[in-house]
């Protein structure tokens, strides 16, 4: 059961910053069985609490919320002008030869297997993601690597397609990786540390965080 008050990060007068636990949707799905979410449950106690953005429903980590509708306007604005920043931590398959690199690969719908993305050099919307090798361990089938990762634009699922298309699947994704993936891990190792922002209120800086539960 979802305890709010374990997940909650902090909230003030104007914001709410929640660790969304992995399997929770962000905000209602379609469908009466994908209603109940993490927006749903934060508006239990804070009913004028509004989605600015969102996690992936496998996805845990950091996620922001607005109290009402000016600083609903004001964090979408950050949003748009790219001043509120995400870190992110996973663990891939193989070893990822570079110690640092980015992928600059654009991402569209793939209409033949919703709801997944894919790269799309013809309709794709430009999309542009960070990473560094934390670790790497094992080897062979056994080959992993711990990167930290930060996003410069906002593109459905596009750290998972991003580092799928370079041969490196999220381990433990439901979607893009293997059964034998999901078996072993369990979960999608893809975890939201941190997010930096210019409170919307005061434009003091300001970062939220929590540690990667794997």
């Amino acid at each position: 059961m979802f305890d709010l008050d374990a997940h909650l990060l902090h909230f003030d007068d104007d914001l709410i910053v929640v660790d969304k636990p992995a399997g929770l949707l962000s905000v209602p799905g379609q469908g009466a069985d994908r209603q109940d979410c993490l927006l749903v449950r934060v508006q239990a106690r804070f009913p004028e609490a509004l989605s600015v953005h969102r996690l992936d429903g496998p996805t845990s980590g950091v996620i922001l919320l607005a109290r009402g509708a000016e600083m609903h306007r004001r964090l979408n604005r950050d949003f748009q002008a790219r001043t509120i920043g995400k870190r992110y931590e996973a663990v891939v398959h193989g070893h990822v030869a570079a110690d640092s690199g980015e992928i600059d690969l654009p991402l569209g719908k793939d209409a033949e297997r919703r709801p997944r993305e894919k790269v799309d050099t013809v309709h794709g919307r430009p999309a542009l993601s960070r990473y560094t090798v934390l670790e790497r361990r094992g080897a062979g089938d056994d080959a992993l690597t711990r990167l930290a990762l930060k996003p410069l634009t906002g593109r459905t699922h596009q750290l998972r397609v991003h580092l799928l298309a370079i041969g490196h699947p999220i381990v433990g994704d439901p979607l893009y990786g293997t059964p034998t993936s999901v078996d072993r891990f369990g979960r999608l190792h893809l975890h939201a540390v941190e997010i930096h922002l210019f409170h919307p209120r005061t434009r003091q800086p300001v970062a939220f965080s929590c540690p990667v539960p794997f």
